[in-house]
């Protein structure tokens, strides 16, 4: 391993393969890994398109709250691009755990998020200095991420998995394959096409459905599912109006969704495939506030392992193996996401910054787009 080197942009750490003599630039690996698994994140959980996810700024947050419960919900904004329509997309928790680490990445010694001007390569124009999310050092300024550079950590990062399709032959993914599995994944989860096509800002259904992956098999059994509903529903129960409960259980969906340890990820009302057996559920997302009762669970199961095997319990050592071991995954998720749940305050958007949007300057003659 060989010494910092000094750069103009700060230092660079080298490594000698003492094998082949081959010299890599760990820095550079580094921040190719981190914008690659950046990329991947937020496009499977957004369904973007790659423009648009180079257009994100620091700007792009807002929030709204709930009437019911004054809770404050955070939404992503994405600017216009192939379609010319503003969107606003729901922030997951996940997504905002990535988000986070983008901004923590990106913020100066003052904690601000540079303003970088970017080159819009279809209108031809360079767009004024915007709080990017995807920048990066270059010398001594920042730059914006152009799209080739987010393409080729993608294809090294496939290059290094080694993961190969059904012909045996290397993956190739692009950004707007994202896009697709997005769809797939979101509406073979019950997700109605019809809210698909407003998230992903398609302006027909049919270029939504066009997204989506079908499979023989899927395709027969909704097929049958759909011609039960319809056997099993008298019509006139379909144009009633709802009742006040009704309304009430809707508006509390949300709300309704706690369980001891945290939030359960299922909707409201419906059956639970796993018995309530919520240590186990991958659909439980533990609350940080109880990781002492998830440890005291975890303990629990232990003392009582320990009982089983002095009693010659055989049957229940079996099952109590499995949920000592749900809960120890628990716990180890738990910590990793409190560890990186850094404070970030992301801030509200300045008015003269979007008022400076709407102004461009057009590129030189002689000055060619990165």
């Amino acid at each position: 391993l060989r010494p910092p080197m000094p750069s103009s942009g700060g230092t660079r750490v080298w490594a000698d393969d003492p094998t082949t003599g081959a010299r890599y630039n760990l820095t550079f690996e580094e921040h190719e890994a981190f914008w690659a698994w950046a990329t991947v994140e937020i496009l499977r959980h957004t369904g973007i398109r790659a423009e648009e996810l180079l257009e994100l700024t620091h700007h792009s947050f807002v929030q709204y709250q709930l009437p019911t419960t004054g809770e404050l919900v955070p939404l992503l904004q994405i600017a216009p691009s192939k379609t010319d329509t503003e969107r606003l997309l729901l922030v997951s928790p996940e997504l905002a755990d990535v988000l986070s680490a983008v901004i923590c990445r990106v913020r100066d010694t003052t904690g601000a998020v540079p303003l970088v001007p970017s080159y819009d390569i279809h209108e031809r124009l360079w767009l004024p200095p915007m709080p990017l999310l995807f920048q990066r050092r270059w010398g001594a300024e920042n730059r914006a991420l152009p799209r080739r550079a987010i393409e080729r950590a993608l294809d090294n990062a496939l290059a290094h998995s080694g993961l190969t399709g059904p012909d045996n032959k290397p993956l190739d993914f692009t950004p707007h394959d994202f896009r697709r599995i997005f769809v797939t994944d979101a509406v073979m989860s019950g997700l109605p096409p019809h809210i698909a096509q407003a998230i992903c800002g398609h302006r027909d259904i049919n270029t939504t459905m066009g997204y989506k992956a079908t499979y023989p098999a899927e395709t027969i059994e909704a097929h049958r599912a759909w011609i039960s509903r319809r056997r099993s529903v008298r019509p006139s129960e379909e144009y009633r109006a709802p009742t006040e409960q009704e309304w009430e259980d809707f508006f509390g969906h949300f709300q309704r969704r706690k369980v001891s340890l945290g939030t359960c990820g299922r909707a409201y009302n419906t059956p639970c495939i796993h018995e309530h057996a919520c240590i186990r559920c991958p659909m439980l997302r533990p609350d940080p506030r109880q990781r002492p009762r998830l440890v005291e669970v975890r303990d629990n199961i232990q003392d009582r392992i320990t009982e089983a095997e002095q009693q010659g319990w055989l049957g229940d050592i079996e099952g109590l193996t499995i949920s000592l071991a749900a809960a120890n995954t628990k716990l180890t998720d738990l910590d990793r996401l409190t560890s990186r749940q850094a404070t970030v305050h992301l801030g509200m958007p300045d008015l003269h910054h979007l008022a400076a949007r709407t102004i461009v300057r057009t590129a030189p003659e002689n000055q060619a787009p990165e």
